[in-house]
């Protein structure tokens, strides 16, 4: 049943308990539901896109705003319909996207109220009537859900779900998907990197960082890498880099001209062009490409430096990928979780009541280190 027969429901077993009690039933549906018992319509649960059948605690965002607004509610388990798959969540990724549209400054607003979250992992629960490619109890990972990530169960389009390795932990399912998928159409569908170039991750230490490096040293590129503290260069350095930078040091873009003896590097792959998309520019050998993933806020450039050596900026924007791109990009990625050259890294982890700072943190921290998981 769904959540807008709450009330109704909620009617119904008013109703009964009048007839019992010897006082009829003759009140109103809106009656019964004002205060007391009655406080049906607060059990209106985010959507109509609930059954009534058990509950469970999400996240659930009521205005846009700080990291505040995130409250644990106790919200009705979502229903599985048609080609669709309920997970229950066993860990979830925190993406820097969500806390933008949280805040209400994305260009994306969902209607309220709303649950974030995109990149589950867990186990089936069950599948829609039309669902076939997994069965109860199936490991799976997901790209994207319907009702929301951060909660006890989701419910996914079954072809948003994927089959999660015995070899990775639900932990590292949480932060395999947006991280992998991003960096995978980064490096090789929108700016073609080819074995043998270099590549440079700027902001390296991070989910998408350290993905892109693992795969493009998984594709015979010369990987170098930037991170903002030693700990996050060493992390860098671990996952195949052979040249990490701290890019909070004076003059570690002279450093990396000259670890390129001058020439430049062929592709960059960039978290905050706001703020290092100018020196990409000057980084870049000739036809380099930088391909943007991620953005805080608007940029100046000399647009003559690209001009000069007739380099590309290129968007990234995962949301773009077409069915016959998805499937070369989960089947590397599989191959590469099963196989072991490619392993999700694994951050700092919070509990579900935690996820306010979560928010504040994957914002505020400096340097990052793998990917920030919610742990239910």
């Amino acid at each position: 049943m769904r959540a807008g027969c709450a009330v109704r429901l909620c009617s119904t077993v008013l109703s009964v308990l009048f007839v019992i009690l010897g006082q009829g039933s003759d009140v109103s549906d809106e009656g019964r539901c004002e205060g007391g018992v009655a406080r049906c319509a607060e059990v209106d649960l985010v959507q109509d896109r609930y059954s009534t059948a058990g509950a469970m605690r999400a996240v659930v965002v009521r205005e846009f705003g700080g990291p505040e607004v995130l409250k644990v509610e106790e919200v009705a388990v979502p229903q599985a319909q048609g080609k669709q798959v309920l997970i229950k969540v066993s860990a979830v990724g925190v993406n820097p996207v969500e806390t933008y549209i949280r805040s209400g400054t994305h260009n994306i607003k969902p209607p309220l109220p709303w649950t974030p979250g995109n990149d589950a992992a867990g186990v089936v629960e069950e599948v829609g009537k039309e669902a076939t490619k997994f069965k109860k109890g199936d490991r799976v990972f997901t790209k994207s859900t319907v009702t929301g990530a951060y909660a006890e169960y989701t419910v996914a389009e079954e072809d948003a779900a994927f089959r999660l390795t015995d070899r990775l932990s639900f932990q590292q399912g949480a932060a395999a998907g947006t991280p992998y998928m991003t960096a995978y159409r980064a490096l090789f569908h929108r700016t073609h990197g080819k074995p043998g170039e270099t590549v440079l991750v700027h902001g390296a230490s991070g989910g998408v960082g350290l993905a892109a490096v693992q795969l493009a040293k998984a594709r015979g590129m010369v990987v170098m890498g930037t991170a903002g503290s030693s700990e996050g260069m060493e992390l860098v350095r671990k996952n195949g880099a052979s040249h990490v930078f701290n890019h909070r040091e004076e003059g570690y873009t002279d450093k990396i001209m000259a670890a390129t003896a001058g020439v430049g590097v062929d592709l960059i792959i960039e978290m905050l062009a706001n703020v290092n998309l100018e020196k990409d520019l000057e980084l870049l050998a000739r036809h380099g490409r930088v391909g943007v993933v991620g953005n805080r806020g608007p940029t100046e450039i000399n647009a003559r430096a690209a001009m000069t050596k007739e380099t590309s900026i290129i968007g990234v924007m995962l949301y773009h990928m077409d069915a016959k791109e998805l499937g070369e990009t989960m089947s590397a990625l599989y191959a590469g979780f099963t196989q072991g050259t490619l392993n999700p890294v694994v951050g700092k982890e919070y509990s579900l009541e935690q996820t306010p700072q979560a928010h504040k943190d994957i914002i505020e921290t400096k340097s990052a280190m793998g990917k920030v998981v919610i742990t239910i």
